[in-house]
């Protein structure tokens, strides 16, 4: 196990370069890089204005030396301009060439600056990351024992009056998209013209102070979308185990149903949807954009929409970085929970 853990380490790696540099290159492109210099600039810069002030700030560069920057594996860059003062990516305002550190990148905790927020990239992502990890938080403990129950109850007796009933709620779950069953939430038990005010519309508040009242509708919008898709995979591998010929011989023997799905069918008919339960890490981390800016909500969704949508490359780095990470970790721990639930899997 620990050689196997090592390799995929490695993959690991090897992927968040290859993918970490997909997003650096192409948020660094010149259409993308001429934007920002008019953004921080003049709209009105010509093109030789905006070929100054990209050679003044680095941007002018071999991307794969800017890239080794961005990670911390390069030299900063540093200049001294004609009135005799440093500038250059590691440096800092008042600082000497002695002080100047060498290297300034992802790996020494220096994740830029956000050209939109005005503030730290690392504190940004680390504010925002905080604020949607609650809610993920609170969406998995509704969402997946409420799906691991629909599927089992569902698939313990196929083709059943409560298995055709159950699978009916979770198709229509999934069938309905984010935006549209949170406007009917709020419509029905937020909005004044129904007189259902049982919880806030927004879930501004809840940044600071969550509750029932003002976190439980976002809560509830993200879970009855993914409920549904976990509790159909649920069901089907419950179906399949259930007709599988230990099972048989579990009833010859005169073994008690509930026994039976405890003890017998459980374990293996989790193996599918579990993988599906670690898939919705990465998609709760960068998929809930909608219902984070549905309600309010200033999450790490809500400031990738924002990174992306004013060029802030910095800050679209920093986002992706944490996102492609979330991605192999959870791929990490669903290989190993896999090893774990079916022996019979070699991690050869």
């Amino acid at each position: 196990m620990g050689l196997f853990i090592l390799r995929r380490l490695g993959v690991m790696l090897v992927t968040a370069l290859c993918l970490t540099f997909i997003v650096f290159f192409m948020t660094n492109l010149y259409p993308n890089l001429e934007k920002l210099a008019k953004t921080q600039g003049n709209q009105r810069m010509t093109d030789e204005q905006v070929q100054v002030w990209l050679e003044n700030r680095g941007y002018d560069r071999p991307v794969f030396v800017k890239y080794g920057e961005w990670l911390g594996v390069v030299p900063g860059w540093t200049r001294e301009t004609a009135d005799g003062a440093l500038t250059g990516r590691c440096v800092e305002q008042g600082m000497t060439r002695e002080d100047v550190p060498t290297f300034c990148g992802v790996l020494q905790g220096d994740w830029g600056y956000s050209t939109v927020f005005k503030e730290d990239v690392l504190d940004i992502v680390g504010l925002r990351l905080g604020l949607t990890g609650k809610l993920m938080f609170w969406v998995m403990v509704l969402m997946v024992p409420s799906a691991l129950i629909i599927g089992v109850l569902a698939g313990m007796r196929e083709g059943s009056r409560t298995d055709r009933s159950l699978s009916t709620v979770s198709i229509l779950s999934t069938a309905t998209p984010e935006y549209v069953s949170g406007v009917i939430l709020i419509a029905v038990f937020a909005s004044s013209a129904v007189g259902l005010k049982w919880f806030k519309g927004t879930a501004t508040s809840a940044m600071d102070d969550a509750n029932f009242e003002n976190f439980f509708l976002p809560v509830l919008t993200i879970a009855l979308y993914g409920m549904g898709y976990i509790a159909r995979m649920t069901r089907a591998s419950m179906a399949e185990v259930m007709t599988a010929q230990y099972i048989r011989t579990a009833r010859l023997k005169g073994v008690s149903f509930r026994n039976i799905v405890l003890k017998h069918a459980l374990r293996n008919a989790l193996i599918a949807p579990f993988t599906v339960i670690m898939l919705q890490f990465p998609w709760l981390l960068n998929g809930v954009v909608i219902v984070e800016t549905l309600f309010n909500y200033k999450g790490f969704g809500w400031t990738l929409v924002q990174a992306a949508s004013n060029n802030d490359i910095e800050l679209l780095l920093g986002v992706s970085v944490v996102s492609v990470l979330v991605v192999l970790v959870t791929q990490l721990i669903s290989d190993i929970g896999y090893v774990y639930l079916n022996p019979r899997i070699s991690v050869a």
